[in-house]
């Protein structure tokens, strides 16, 4: 057997062996944690109420609140919040580090041009030129390079559902401020109606006054009672301003530059779709993130433990080094060089052991992150349901209360106009209703902002079969490169 026939019987030989080896990868291989959500919940009773609807599998939840206002604050606001576009910046960079771990599959290149002149007092200048064209190969022998890019993907998986909890994050911002605002406009027509009828009631005080009939102090009560009821509406007309500026902020716009006029309206509270909160809870976004950062951080222990490996690399090159620069190119100045080299550090000092123990300790750490967002997440669910629940049935009372107050204020109203009654009375009972009034309109708000609430924690309306692709990015050419 030749020269020749050995030489490609070896190099064919070393192919195989570096394949082989290169379907090898250290490290654990990642398997997501055991589930910790429960089958059911204390306060679900009620919960399935009608099939799943559309807006629902399109992540536009809010779009069942039958609100035309709030569904186009709720786009203004994907459009130009700074702290979403904050989260998008940090997606992109998460992208580029994927790319950058991709990078070490291929070969580098290099060109290297360089030129020198030297000389002394006692010796003539020379001058020297060069230029090499290098190729040089890693195989990924132990998967070092498969981990690295395996924990970039996680990472990026992350950023994107991180991306998505800070959308439904600016999403229930502004649905809750806007029903916030709502509630005050339906407060100041409260306010405003129970004012004409305070007029009427001071305005026949007055007259009764001057017939002699009543006291002086019914007067005095009268006006009195109406000039708290401005003073009211004066601290609802603030309250209203510090709301509407909130949302000025979230749409990314200056408070100045931001106005809504006022509807006597709330949203409408929603029937919920058919799944369980017990299964929805796995598709939120910060459950979602922390479990592709635990995949992230299992990677990395394999990226550690390839360090305790041999690296080999096969280089190539090919230049010229002449002392002419017109001579750089010419065929009989070249030079080239091919051959494999093999790298295992021996000591290092306990630096690879302390890398391996940091990844480890990193792991459980993350581990126990997504446990503890995971009972986070079962917390939030279990009380907003609860609210729901509760509101609903305090919502009740109040009917039955303020049915009760109204009666009362009639009642007294009319023992006032025989004289058998001081006009205290009629103001104790005219508060009571309005009072009662107020904190069933309250009450309604906070069953609806509660809804909102529960639209948050279950995670929008995220597709079950993909939490991190099918819903991460409405651009769907973002979504491609993330699969």
């Amino acid at each position: 057997m030749n020269y020749m026939n050995r030489a490609k019987i070896n190099y064919f030989f070393l192919l195989s062996l570096l394949f082989s080896v290169s379907a090898c990868m250290v490290g654990p291989d990642y398997q997501p944690p055991e589930s910790m959500v429960p089958a059911e919940f204390k306060y679900d009773s009620g919960w399935q109420t009608t099939s799943p609807q559309s807006w629902a599998a399109q992540g536009e939840w809010w779009m069942a609140y039958n609100d035309p206002d709030l569904n186009l604050l709720l786009n203004q606001a994907a459009e130009a919040n700074q702290t979403l576009a904050q989260a998008e910046a940090r997606f992109r960079a998460a992208q580029s580090q994927w790319r950058l771990a991709r990078g070490d599959y291929s070969p580098q290149l290099d060109l290297t041009l360089s030129g020198d002149r030297s000389g002394g007092a006692s010796t003539l200048g020379s001058e020297n030129y060069s230029a090499r064209l290098g190729l040089s190969w890693a195989p990924d022998l132990w998967g070092r390079v498969r981990r690295s890019v395996q924990a970039s993907h996680a990472n990026l998986q992350s950023s994107a559902a991180n991306m998505v909890a800070a959308r439904l994050t600016i999403q229930l911002a502004v649905a809750q401020s806007y029903v916030r605002l709502r509630a005050l406009d339906l407060q100041r027509d409260l306010l405003e109606q129970t004012m004409k009828t305070y007029d009427r009631s001071t305005q026949l005080t007055r007259n009764q006054y001057k017939a002699g009939i009543v006291p002086r102090s019914d007067v005095i009560q009268a006006e009195t009672q109406s000039q708290a009821l401005k003073s009211d509406l004066i601290d609802l007309a603030s309250q209203r301003a510090i709301e509407e500026n909130t949302i000025a902020v979230l749409l990314g716009k200056a408070p100045v530059n931001f106005a809504l006029a006022p509807a006597p309206s709330l949203p409408v509270l929603p029937e919920l779709p058919i799944a369980l909160p017990s299964t929805l809870i796995s598709r939120r976004p910060d459950v979602v993130a922390a479990e592709r950062e635990l995949a992230a951080a299992s990677a990395e222990i394999g990226v550690a433990q390839a360090a305790w490996l041999p690296s080999f690399s096969i280089s190539a090159g090919y230049g010229a080094n002449t002392a002419r620069f017109s001579d750089l190119f010419d065929a009989p100045n070249a030079v080239w060089s091919i051959g494999p080299s093999l790298v295992q550090t021996l000591f290092d000092g306990g630096a690879r052991r302390a890398s391996k123990a940091i990844a480890v300790a990193l792991y459980d750490e993350q581990l126990a992150v997504y446990r503890q967002t995971v009972l986070d997440s079962l917390a939030e669910v279990e009380n907003t349901l609860a609210t729901l629940a509760l509101l609903e049935k305090k919502i009740q009372q109040q009917d039955i209360l303020l049915k009760l107050a109204e009666e009362n204020e009639r009642i007294v109203s009319n023992r006032y106009r025989s004289g058998l009654v001081s006009y205290l009375e009629v103001a104790i009972a005219q508060n009571q209703t309005l009072s009662t009034r107020r904190t069933r309109l309250a009450t309604i708000a906070s069953r609806l902002q509660a809804s909102l609430q529960l639209a948050a924690v279950i995670g929008g309306g995220w597709d079950i079969k993909d939490p991190v692709v099918q819903l991460v990015i409405a651009d769907k050419r973002l979504v491609s490169e993330t699969e």
